[in-house]
């Protein structure tokens, strides 16, 4: 080695901590970085005037209701790039040869879809009840979670958005990050809260409810992915739950008001 030259790091060096830094890259511009926003903007909700419970956050909005195809085409920008995060966690996990440890496959369509609908049952009914809960206590937010102008899109676009958040959320909160936690040598249970209380994070933006009600199906969730050893199920749940979500009170809301 000549001098002023620097030793070469190892590849176990590398290979420990490979882990740690993917995971930091891969939620730096996707899902670490919308919980930061999200505790930025509860910071800013609760220092209003206002109480939490007479605020109202709006989700999948309109960006040109006045110009139906420009507005397609931003949403469907909206459904596509976060895409690019879960493209990125399957491409790493491919290179290190974990990506079919995490069961984002068809080879159980019919067991995981079956699967999907009973968490989806299970996180749903409870966490709408929490939801009016919250909202009543004062420690959350009206949440409109669909607020697209009227168009022969809307209906699919929504669907769309549903899609995205149950493949990015899942794909890279369970299959990814508790794949690399692992790796990392963190006990099961701490993979759990962690990712838990990320996800957590980034739903602060709708109140401490909407804070509280996603760690605890995060930690169901988590759970149910280590007992299962596939991620799909919880996608496939993931997605029925905002299909509710997002059409339900698309459909509902101008002939109620107890949204």
């Amino acid at each position: 080695m000549t001098a002023g030259t620097a030793p070469a790091a190892s590849s176990t060096q590398l290979a420990a901590w490979r882990p740690g830094v993917e995971v930091l890259l891969v939620l730096g511009f996707s899902l670490g970085r919308s919980a930061v926003y999200s505790i930025l903007s509860i910071i800013e909700k609760s220092t209003r005037d206002v109480p939490l419970n007479q605020q109202t956050t709006t989700i999948n909005n309109s960006v040109t209701p006045d110009r139906t195809w420009l507005d397609l085409a931003y949403q469907v920008a909206g459904i596509g790039f976060p895409l690019v995060a879960v493209a990125v966690a399957l491409y790493l996990m491919r290179l290190s040869g974990d990506r079919a440890a995490i069961g984002y496959d068809l080879r159980r369509p019919w067991s995981d879809l079956g699967r999907g609908f009973g968490a989806a049952a299970l996180i749903g009914v409870p966490g709408l009840a929490f939801y009016f809960a919250a909202r009543e206590l004062g420690i959350n937010t009206n949440v409109a979670p669909a607020n697209l102008a009227e168009n022969w899109w809307t209906i699919p676009v929504l669907a769309g958005y549903a899609v995205m958040n149950g493949v990015l959320e899942e794909v890279v909160m369970l299959g990814f990050l508790l794949r690399r936690f692992d790796q990392m040598r963190w006990t099961p249970w701490v993979a759990i809260g962690v990712s838990a209380v990320i996800r957590g994070s980034y739903h602060l933006y709708q109140g401490y409810g909407g804070f509280v009600g996603n760690i605890v199906m995060g930690l169901v969730f988590g759970w149910l992915y280590r007992r299962w050893g596939r991620v799909l199920p919880l996608v496939v749940a993931h997605v029925l739950l905002d299909l509710v979500s997002f059409i339900g009170y698309s459909l509902l809301a101008p002939y109620t008001d107890w949204f």
